[in-house]
């Protein structure tokens, strides 16, 4: 019994037939909100893609503060550094991450973590000496 890597699809299409499609010829597979950003402004992401690509051809870091950015097929297999507010997040981008925006994979804010109280905040350590 062999087991068979499943392909990507999107929508029906694999990548290679996706990445022959134009920016807005692949808006039109996206939801609603997402196709509607995609036709509008495509202009606005055709720029960001050639600017990657010729970063990519020099082979320098990629960084980037435009969050809004949906990825594209064009995108798939590039590391983008997002930035975050307050530090580039390398995203390696995949084909589950088609019609997302760049700063979905980004988080802004970062994971609380608990641990115990600290001096003062209990009423057991409420008259320690505090330095």
């Amino acid at each position: 019994m062999e087991l068979r890597k499943k392909e990507f699809t999107y929508r029906g299409k694999t990548l290679e037939e996706l990445k022959k499609l134009s920016i807005r010829e692949f808006g039109k597979f996206l939801k609603s909100k997402t196709r509607r950003k995609v036709l509008r402004q495509f202009q606005e992401i055709e720029k960001f893609v050639r600017r990657i690509q010729k970063k990519q051809v020099k082979e320098k870091k990629i960084k980037t503060h435009q969050r809004d950015i949906i990825i594209v097929p064009e995108l798939v297999g590039i590391k983008i550094h997002v930035y975050n507010g307050k530090e580039f997040v390398p995203v390696e981008i995949t084909g589950e991450m088609l019609g997302h925006r760049l700063g979905e994979f980004s988080p802004t804010r970062s994971k609380i973590k608990h641990s115990k109280a600290g001096v003062g905040a209990t009423k057991g350590t409420k008259h320690k000496a505090k330095k």
